[in-house]
């Protein structure tokens, strides 16, 4: 978007449903002031956003935590006098909260399909590694070739270093003979590390029929507290939950949360000629930060969800589409 001086401004439109997390982040009048700050002051560490609130380092800390674990702010980590201290920036300029969802012309023209994690029909991937479904460990730990387990169809949480899983997702869109106007994936994810590290950047990429459509970088692997869903024997030292983040793929370009990472758009993806649409989620050959990934299904982590996919059909041809009972069209695939 642009500022009526013409410089560009980024904005975040959130779904509250979807996106609670950012609606955490900004709950707080302290966490807003840090907002305003960083966005004012520009990028500032820990002591100096302290300075400037006077308040405690230790409650900057735990404020700007959370910050991070809603992506309201970036962080990196730079060399100091003693150890590393964390620069914090601000993401966005406006941020836009949506109470009406999903506008009800536009459901009605949405087709969605929600996958197993372990439905991948194709893998490479390198130690660390591992599955696991909500009752136990698949397999052996770091291992690849036990990504190829038939048990892998329960798992429920899905990590490795390097490399990729891809899933197969129908295109409904060819068998309602309709054409596009968005497509969208929704996934809860986070880097990978040995233990946890909350400060663990990690390059992930997404491709859609091999083209290369956008790379997030997630802030780390989270380990500070229990995932909502995640069971009980899981040991608190493994990662516990990550960021869902949307992926939207439109004629002007890839978005994540609201935010464009690429300008690959929906032309270059070519669906109509393809009578699947593959989903690869990994960590690209030349990913400057690869901090590994954990992809998190039902069972674990803070959303109880699968790998969910929508469809925006546009209008004028979306009378073909297969719908449900609510008028959006919600198909499962089931292991």
């Amino acid at each position: 978007m642009l500022s009526a001086g013409g410089a560009r401004r980024n904005v975040l439109t959130i779904d509250p449903q979807d996106q609670l997390e950012v609606l955490k982040g900004l709950s707080s009048p302290v966490r807003i002031k840090i907002l305003r700050l960083l966005h004012a002051g520009g990028p500032m560490n820990v002591n100096e956003i302290s300075k400037a609130l006077k308040l405690p380092q230790s409650t900057v800390a735990t404020h700007v935590q959370v910050l991070e674990e809603s992506a309201l702010i970036q962080t990196r980590a730079v060399k100091a006098t003693k150890g590393q201290q964390k620069i914090c920036s601000a993401r966005y300029d406006e941020v836009f909260i949506r109470l009406d969802g999903v506008p009800a012309q536009q459901q009605d023209r949405m087709i969605e399909v929600a996958m197993p994690l372990g439905l991948y029909t194709s893998y490479q991937v390198s130690a660390p590694c591992g599955l696991c479904s909500t009752d136990g460990i698949i397999g052996l730990l770091d291992v690849p070739d036990f990504f190829l387990d038939p048990s892998r169809m329960r798992a429920s949480l899905i990590w490795f270093g390097r490399g990729y899983v891809e899933y197969k997702f129908p295109n409904n869109a060819k068998i309602a003979q309709a054409e596009v106007e968005a497509l969208e994936f929704s996934l809860e994810i986070s880097s990978e590390v040995p233990g946890t590290n909350t400060n663990w950047p990690s390059d992930i990429s997404l491709w859609v029929n091999d083209t290369l459509v956008g790379t997030w970088t997630s802030p780390g692997d989270f380990g500070d507290k229990r995932g909502i869903h995640t069971p009980r024997w899981w040991k608190l030292e493994g990662s516990q939950y990550g960021k869902l983040t949307t992926w939207r793929i439109t004629d002007k370009g890839c978005f994540v949360d609201g935010a464009r990472v690429s300008r690959v758009n929906l032309k270059q993806l070519d669906l109509a000629a393809h009578h699947s649409i593959r989903l690869k989620i990994g960590i690209d050959d030349g990913a400057k930060r690869p901090g590994g990934i954990n992809i998190f299904g039902r069972g674990f982590g803070n959303h109880d969800q699968d790998i969910n996919m929508r469809l925006y059909l546009k209008p004028a041809l979306a009378e073909g589409a297969p719908a449900s009972r609510n008028g959006a069209a919600r198909l499962y695939h089931k292991s």
